[in-house]
């Protein structure tokens, strides 16, 4: 008797990455500014994100730039989690480029150039301009192709209608082609952009919406065009001034944007870009969109930096500027001086400062209780109580990472839902910033270069000289 063969199938699920901010959806605001305790993934920190809601209002209004703004506040307290949500709050349409103040001194160009490159991605320029199109339904698209191998060319006809008329175009090859490759059947409803040749497929026509059962979800129905096949469109295009720096400069074009061979763009390049930027509103033809330059851990620059930032921001054409630092009075780099957050003084006055505050047990209970939703993490109200306890004893950070590997821990032991004994578990296995300290205090001596050992060396190197 023959064996049975049993098909096995496999559901196929998205890979999604899980980062320390991907549960943030934006600022929490109403639509009087005031914040939500709990939304859209921020918690507390209501002072901070009323105050970061106004500046939102500021930028959407695109009216005043070269504004900065200082996120203060201590580690683990929501900086970089309130410059997410804005960005977020912002929309596709705002550019909202982020760096780091110790990305600048590894890029292999100057620091005021990779600064000038990051104010400049953070600039958009929304172009408008007119094209004429040809939009319409399907008919039919007939395609004579060849008889003999290596003749002419295929070459065909396409039919297409609006409400009030109907017109049959001749194809040649690259439009047969086009058509191919967007897969164009009749009773589609197409674009064709008469100067790139361009064909978007706007949808299929509802005259044609009882003609399958079986469609997929992602067919969309369009009512036929009306008035005139041949119509002149407006259409807008949203590039940043960067991307206009690159394609200007570079011999490959657009091209060097995907390369990443941006290196070092002239001075006299960026000035003709910004005159004809300045034609191009005057004219109506442009318009621009001042975006969000969001630097974290400022304090990593150094005193050149800051005086470029102070320039830089005088700038019409700058950028809102949003800066974060966890320091409190330490040195400038570059220089021996001390200052407020690591900035100098001249740079601070500028800056509108907003500070963070630690978070209360209740908003910790609530982060956490968000974290687990979004890691897909079951977990008892005992155990979040003890993590959350953990939390407020250590750091919210810390009791962040503890969700993960009690859940591994928990899967482990072939539990459903993570329990105080994961959670315990895995607090005994990794240690966190006190303990750590507690168990090098006690074991130093056993460490290479520890403080006792490097005094020893100091003495020996001290009793050889003498002799």
């Amino acid at each position: 008797m023959a064996e049975l063969k049993i098909s096995e199938t496999r559901d196929l699920t998205r890979i999604e990455r899980i980062g320390a901010h991907s549960h943030i959806r934006g600022l929490g605001l109403d639509s009087a500014l005031e914040a939500r305790a709990v939304s859209e993934g921020m918690v507390g920190q209501t002072r901070a994100r009323r105050a970061a809601g106004v500046i939102l209002q500021m930028i959407k209004e695109g009216k005043i730039a070269g504004r900065a703004v200082l996120l203060a506040g201590q580690p683990g307290t929501g900086k970089t989690a309130i410059a997410m949500g804005l960005a977020k709050s912002l929309g596709l349409e705002t550019p909202f480029a982020v760096i780091s103040g110790s990305e600048i001194f590894s890029l292999e160009m100057s620091k005021t150039e990779a600064l000038m490159q990051a104010f400049r991605k953070a600039i958009g320029v929304r172009i408008k301009e007119e094209t004429e199109v040809i939009e319409g339904e399907v008919l039919e698209v007939q395609i004579d192709r060849p008889a003999v191998a290596g003749a002419a060319s295929k070459t065909g006809k396409l039919t297409m209608k609006t409400t009030e008329m109907e017109t049959v175009y001749d194809l040649g090859a690259k439009m047969i082609e086009a058509l191919g490759k967007e897969k164009v059947q009749s009773g589609d409803v197409i674009a064709i952009d008469k100067a790139s040749g361009k064909i978007t497929k706007l949808g299929r026509s509802f005259s044609r919406s009882r003609d399958y059962d079986a469609m997929g979800p992602q067919t969309k129905f369009v009512q036929c065009p009306d008035g005139e096949l041949q119509k002149r469109k407006e259409v807008v295009h949203c590039v940043t001034l960067h991307e206009i720096d690159v394609i200007n400069s570079r011999t490959q074009g657009f091209l060097a944007l995907f390369t990443g061979d941006t290196g070092e763009i002239r001075a006299e390049v960026r000035e003709q870009i910004d005159t004809k930027v300045a034609e191009w509103r005057e004219e109506g033809k442009a318009e621009i969109v001042p975006g969000v330059l969001f630097i974290d851990e400022v304090h990593m620059l150094d005193i050149e930096c800051f005086s470029f930032l102070n320039r830089a921001l005088e700038n019409e054409m700058a950028p809102i500027l949003v800066v974060a630092t966890n320091r409190g009075f330490t040195k400038i780099r570059g220089t021996n001086e001390k200052s407020q957050h690591g900035m100098p003084i001249d740079l601070l006055d500028r800056l509108l400062i907003i500070n963070t505050e630690p978070y209360t047990k209740g908003e910790i209970r609530k982060i956490l209780d968000i974290r687990c939703q979004e890691e897909d993490v079951e977990m008892a109200e005992e155990a979040k109580a003890l993590l959350t306890h953990i939390g407020v004893e250590t750091s919210l950070r810390y009791a962040i990472n503890l969700i993960t590997t009690a859940a591994l821990a928990c899967q482990k032991r072939k539990g459903k839902n993570v329990e105080s004994e994961d959670i315990t578990r895995v607090y005994s296995l990794f240690l966190d910033v006190k303990r750590s300290t507690q168990n090098l205090m006690e074991y130093q001596n056993q460490y290479m270069f520890s403080s006792s050992s490097a005094k020893e060396v100091e003495e020996d190197d001290g009793n050889a000289m003498v002799s």
